[in-house]
């Protein structure tokens, strides 16, 4: 399991990780607190995270929710209200943005236009030892002295330029490149310094959609290359996935979840996490609980649980690959390459219309409706935002099994296994139905 402080419920059957002593490398966040204007509401509040030393570290999460912030907690550009900082067991709370041994790449990646590829690149080396050799008191990451001399200036970008494929652009200025060439060249400025902790704020976000895909395994390779820490923030979801060794899911200037992508994914935490990781999202219903806790029900839905839950109400979530198309036109396709799975032992049973199509490729995304709206209803519904009313739902098949029409009516059986229960009231996590269960069990339906 990967090393972390703050993370998700132990997957069921796991025992709970050990106490451990804080870590000593990578970058640990302890009672970071962050406040603008004297605001109220904190926009960064961190009790305890730990980015693991070497881990390709992904901070994901909605406009405004600390993500960034966090980012320039770790730089030194900000500085936390409360807390303390560590970067590989040295505390930097209070330590300069230069003696810090990061070295961060912005969203616009802020080069100087009239410098040719190979200036850019040099530029902070040089700048370092210039005010190293006039300033012999100046912190520098390392050691003292006068810095990084000519040669070793002239070493560094060179091997910059050849890890990342610019040796032949050494001598262009930012106009003549390309934005995915500009992105390798704010790269190669912030690793010719070689820190221990590399971070990346949006960096693919100005790029296009072949460029960004093309960019995403550089970074990977990049990562792998340097074997250093780094730390990317992103509001994508499948660069958050798809990249990172380890994520980070904030919400509201807190850490709602971190783990590997796959354990974020497969165990959300808490219903934002559900909601927000993953596309499409994940289907989430208020349901009823009824026949004494041993069952769920909700328009064109229904579970029968097999031990009790003791809530009166629940969040009930499914992604839409996980769900298998039962009924319909004549056939049965299954969804998220599921075919052939059984359904001896299905947890939930969909039923609605399908209402818009949606076609991605090798994928189709059908969203369907159920309930009121599924039986035509025309007007608005006033039900509020926790009341159990009309469904929206998507199910995701292959394109090869066919796409179903609209209006089409639609029955699919989500694997007991593939389910999510959620506190209504907290949003969290509700990973046992009784003491004795090892999973979310549900009964079959009758036939």
């Amino acid at each position: 399991m990967t090393d972390t402080t703050v993370t998700s419920r132990p997957i069921l059957g796991e025992a709970p990780p050990p106490e451990l002593p804080a870590p000593s490398g990578g970058v640990h966040f302890r009672g970071i607190m962050r406040r603008y204007g004297g605001t109220g509401r904190p926009a960064l509040d961190v009790a305890d995270l730990h980015l693991p030393h070497r881990s390709f570290t992904v901070i994901v999460g909605p406009s405004g929710c600390g993500k960034s912030t966090a980012l320039r907690v770790i730089t030194g550009l900000e500085t936390p209200d409360e807390g303390r900082l560590t970067i590989n067991g040295v505390d930097v709370t209070a330590t300069p943005p230069g003696a810090r041994g990061v070295s961060m790449v912005f969203q616009d990646f802020a080069l100087y236009p009239h410098l040719t590829v190979e200036q850019n690149i040099a530029f902070s080396l040089r700048l370092e030892a210039k005010h190293n050799r006039g300033r012999l008191g100046l912190l520098r990451r390392g050691a003292g002295g006068a810095g990084p001399s000519r040669g070793e200036i002239s070493r560094r970008v060179t091997e910059a330029c050849v890890l990342l494929g610019l040796a032949d652009l050494r001598h262009r200025r930012p106009g003549q490149l390309s934005g995915g060439e500009r992105q390798r060249v704010g790269l190669a400025r912030a690793i010719v310094r070689r820190p221990s902790v590399l971070l990346l704020d949006e960096p693919l976000s100005a790029l296009d959609a072949q460029l960004r895909q093309q960019a995403r395994a550089e970074l990977v390779r990049l990562h792998r290359e340097l074997g250093n820490t780094v730390v990317l923030v992103t509001h994508d979801q499948l660069e958050a996935l798809s990249m990172g060794t380890h994520l980070v899911v904030m919400n509201g200037g807190r850490v709602a979840q971190a783990g590997t992508p796959e354990q974020v994914y497969r165990r959300p935490a808490d219903v934002f996490v559900a909601a927000f990781v993953g596309s499409p999202a994940m289907n989430l219903h208020l349901v009823e609980v009824t026949n004494g806790g041993g069952a769920l029900a909700a328009p064109g839905l229904s579970a029968r649980l097999a031990g009790p839950l003791t809530l009166p109400r629940a969040w009930l979530g499914w992604r839409p690959g996980d769900g298998v198309i039962e009924a319909g036109p004549d056939r049965a396709a299954a969804a998220g390459g599921l075919a052939g799975a059984g359904l001896a032992g299905a947890g939930l049973v969909m039923e609605g219309l399908v209402d818009v199509v949606e076609f991605t490729g090798d994928v189709v995304v059908v969203h369907c409706v159920s309930g009121a709206a599924a039986a035509g209803e025309t007007g608005e519904w006033d039900a509020g935002p926790d009341e159990v009313g009309p469904a929206r739902w998507a199910v995701t098949v292959p394109a090869q099994a066919g796409v179903p029409d609209v209006g089409t009516p639609l029955r699919v059986r989500v694997p007991a296994r593939r389910l999510h229960l959620f506190d209504p009231v907290s949003g969290q996590r509700v990973d046992e139905i009784d003491d004795d269960a090892d999973d979310l069990a549900v009964a079959d339906e009758p036939t």
